[in-house]
């Protein structure tokens, strides 16, 4: 299967289905000289794994962290770095009544047409537990950036129609609900809509920010690799991600330009509407992106589908289901942010001469 490797000179490659043996990730293009051990990236694991509240999936995974190569006395070599993590509640006889049967919202008549086959034990690659991979090379290039002084913040904005307030934005929150939004307010009336939500056996949806800070001016390539470009297509890349936008997003469409533009003053930009990035490249502000992750597909409702025969029936998706994916996905959305800014930090090196006559000491 092509497209699970992401990145030009810090690489992954994800591998690894929901229900096999296990899910991993190689990470290449890691400098060496990089303190790492499993407790850099089990913190990041611990924010997506399930079983956490009854708003997540009740799949009992320590989802422990193992790293097999490219470390040496607890620092990075320079060469790839191999991550496992062993699946070990996995409950492939759940799904045994939908082997013959397309679940909507999924990606089972997709890949049944594209290669004839498919993994009916969770999804398979489509499942969001591949993201294991990405969060865990995620770890990796946060140690990285933080190396730099560059920091994430990400939280949930949204879930269904909640949405939180920015009059009482509380960072310090976000670690206190199981929602990981920054208003206690708007969590409390987001766990009461989920809880409307279970009782009809249906799902929910909602958005999700990641605010950037300390990212240097240049990031990005001109044309077809521009900064946003490429982190739209890795946010895009997780599966239940349905749209990205940066800064203003959609809302510049209803904007005159002089409401839009962010004005210049000596100590940087008046506004952020641009939300850190002009011409696809960073402009020294706060990255801020947005993303949208749909209502969870699995739901135990009765649906109607076809059997792949094409005969018509109806579907009751047993087995156990996030109600909604936002607050796994949070750590998610952090992780692809910080794989591509890392990759765009490493190939501004070569930007400028100056910058290539620093690394190799040519200065004059």
């Amino acid at each position: 299967m092509a497209g699970s490797i992401l990145g030009t000179i810090f690489t992954i490659t994800t591998w690894g289905e929901s229900h096999g043996k296990a899910i991993g990730v190689v990470v290449d293009g890691c400098p060496a000289g990089l303190t790492l051990a499993p407790s850099d990236i089990q913190p990041f694991l611990n924010r997506r794994k399930p079983g956490t509240s009854k708003y997540t999936t009740p799949r009992k995974e320590g989802d422990e962290v193992e790293i097999l190569s490219g470390t040496f006395a607890g620092v990075t070599t320079g060469t790839p770095i191999s991550m496992v993590v062993y699946n070990t509640d996995e409950r492939s006889h759940d799904y045994g009544k939908i082997k013959d049967t397309y679940r909507p919202g999924h990606a089972d008549y997709t890949y049944q047409e594209k290669y004839g086959i498919r993994d009916y034990r969770g999804g398979g690659r489509s499942s969001g537990r591949e993201t294991i991979g990405r969060v865990a090379a995620g770890a990796i290039a946060w140690k990285l950036l933080n190396e730099f002084g560059i920091t994430p913040l990400t939280y949930a904005t949204s879930i269904g129609p909640i949405r939180i307030s920015s009059e009482r934005f509380d960072e310090a929150e976000i670690n206190n609900n199981p929602l990981f939004m920054p208003d206690a307010k708007a969590a409390e009336e987001a766990r009461a809509y989920l809880d409307e939500c279970l009782a009809h056996s249906d799902s929910a949806g909602g958005v999700i920010e990641c605010v950037v800070s300390g990212l240097p001016v240049g990031l990005g390539q001109p044309v077809f690799g521009k900064l946003d470009s490429e982190l739209a297509k890795a946010v895009m890349s997780i599966g239940s991600v349905k749209g990205v936008e940066f800064g203003a997003g959609f809302q510049a469409a209803s904007l005159n330009g002089h409401e839009n533009n962010d004005p210049f003053t000596k100590t940087g930009k008046a506004t952020n509407h641009a939300g850190g990035i002009l011409g696809g490249i960073s402009d020294g502000d706060s990255l801020v992106l947005r993303a949208a992750i749909k209502p969870t597909p699995s739901i135990a409702m009765p649906q109607k589908t076809v059997t792949l025969g094409g005969e018509e029936t109806s579907i009751t998706i047993q087995g156990r289901h996030d109600p909604v994916i936002v607050p796994r996905a949070v750590v998610v959305v952090e992780a692809m942010v910080g794989l591509t800014l890392i990759d765009a930090l490493l190939m501004n090196c070569s930007s400028k001469l100056e910058n290539l006559k620093k690394i190799y000491d040519c200065e004059e």
